[in-house]
C-alpha cells in the first residue's frame, strides 16, 4: 500500500471515530470518553426495551406511574442533546428517551437508541388526534399499522395525477359555496408511498412503503391489555362522559401537521381508514422496521382533530390521555 494511501485510510479512520465521539456531548475529550465508557458498561448489563416518548407532558406522565426505576449507578446518558434514561420496569430493562415534536426527531432519536444501546425492540408511546367517530377522548389505541400521510406533491389545478399517487386531495372540492364554478388556484395534492430502506433487504434499494406493520407478535401481547382499566377524571371536577378504553389493530396517520381541522380529518379517515394522527410513530415505525428491530406503538387520544366547535380538547385532556398511555405502557412490558 502507497504512503498517500495510509494516509488517507488513517484520515477516515480518524473522521469515523470523531463523528462517534462527538455524539457524546460534551467540549472536554476526558467527558466523551467518559460518556462512551458508560454506554459500553449500560450495554454489558443488556439486553434492553427501548422507550420513546415526544414531549414533556408524555414524561411526566409516564414518571407519574412511578413503575420507572433507574439505574443505581449510571441513571442516564446524554447522546447529542437527548438523555438517554437506563433503569427498569417490573424487573424488565428499559432505557427511555423523549423524543421530541416532528418525523425528523422521532427517527434521529430512534436511530440513536439503536445505534448505541443493546436494544431489542422500541416501545413509542404518548398522545395523539382522534378521527375516528366510534373512538373517544381518552381511549388508548394501539394501531397496528402507520401511514406516512405528509408525503405529498402539491399540483396546479389542472395537473395530471400521476398513477403512483396512493391517494390525492382536490381542494376545488371544499370551495364555499359549493355551487361557485370558479378552481381553487391551490390546487390539488397527490400522495406519495415512503421510500422504505431495510437491513433484509438489497442495499441502497429503496421499496415504496404505503403501510408500516407494527410487529405481529406485540400486538398479540398488547391484546391482553383490552378491557384494561383507564383513567376517566382529569380530576374531582371534570371527567370524560364515556369510560375510556384501548383498542388493538386500528390504522394511524404520522405528519409533521398538527391536525385541528374538521374537514381534513374527514379526508383522512375517509380516504386511508385511519383512527388516529400524530407527528412521530409512523418515522419511529420505519426506522425501527429498517434495523430489524419489533416495534409497537401506544397513544392516548387527547382531542377530536377539530371536530370540536370551540378551542382543541388537548389543552384539557391531554394529560389524560397521556397518563391513560403511560399506564398502558406498563402493563404492556409487565406482560413482554
Amino acid at each position: 500500500m502507497s504512503a498517500k494511501k495510509v494516509v488517507l485510510l488513517f484520515l477516515k479512520v480518524v473522521v469515523l471515530i470523531s463523528l462517534i465521539v462527538t455524539t457524546c456531548v460534551s467540549v472536554k475529550p476526558s467527558n466523551r470518553a467518559k460518556c462512551l465508557n458508560t454506554i459500553k458498561e449500560v450495554n454489558r448489563k443488556g439486553p434492553y426495551i427501548g422507550l420513546i416518548t415526544v414531549f414533556p407532558p408524555e414524561e411526566r406522565a409516564f414518571f407519574a406511574t412511578q413503575a420507572f426505576k433507574p439505574h443505581p449507578t449510571h441513571p442516564f446518558v446524554d447522546l447529542a442533546g437527548r438523555r438517554f434514561r437506563v433503569g427498569k420496569i417490573n424487573g424488565k430493562k428499559v432505557i427511555y428517551v423523549r423524543c421530541g415534536v416532528g418525523m425528523v426527531n422521532g427517527a434521529a432519536a430512534t436511530q440513536q437508541m439503536v445505534d448505541f444501546f443493546d436494544v431489542n425492540g422500541i416501545v413509542h408511546f404518548g398522545i395523539a388526534g382522534n378521527v375516528n367517530n366510534s373512538m373517544y377522548i381518552g381511549d388508548v389505541s394501539i394501531p397496528q399499522q402507520f401511514a406516512h400521510t405528509g408525503l405529498w406533491d402539491w399540483l396546479n389545478p389542472n395537473a395530471t395525477l400521476d398513477p403512483s399517487y396512493v391517494a390525492h386531495l382536490d381542494l376545488n372540492s371544499y370551495n364555499v359555496p359549493k355551487s361557485w364554478d370558479g378552481s381553487n388556484l391551490l390546487g390539488r395534492l397527490g400522495y406519495n408511498s415512503e421510500q422504505f430502506f431495510s437491513e433484509s433487504g438489497t442495499p441502497n434499494t429503496a421499496q415504496p412503503l404505503l403501510w408500516a406493520q407494527v410487529s405481529n407478535h406485540w400486538l398479540q401481547v398488547a391484546a391482553n391489555l383490552e378491557g384494561m382499566a383507564l383513567e376517566q377524571c382529569v380530576n374531582s371536577s371534570l371527567c370524560l362522559k364515556e369510560k375510556p378504553k384501548l383498542v388493538v389493530g386500528l390504522r394511524g396517520s404520522t405528519a409533521n401537521i398538527f391536525v385541528d381541522n374538521a374537514a381534513y380529518r374527514a379526508f383522512l379517515f375517509q380516504t386511508f381508514q385511519v383512527s388516529s394522527v400524530d407527528m412521530e410513530s409512523s418515522a419511529v415505525v420505519m426506522t425501527s422496521l429498517s434495523n430489524g428491530l419489533p416495534v409497537i406503538v401506544i397513544r392516548g387520544l387527547s382531542d377530536i382533530a377539530g371536530r370540536q366547535s370551540g378551542p382543541n380538547d388537548i389543552q384539557i385532556f391531554g394529560s389524560l390521555a397521556a397518563r391513560n398511555a403511560a399506564e398502558a405502557v406498563v402493563q404492556f412490558i409487565k406482560k413482554l
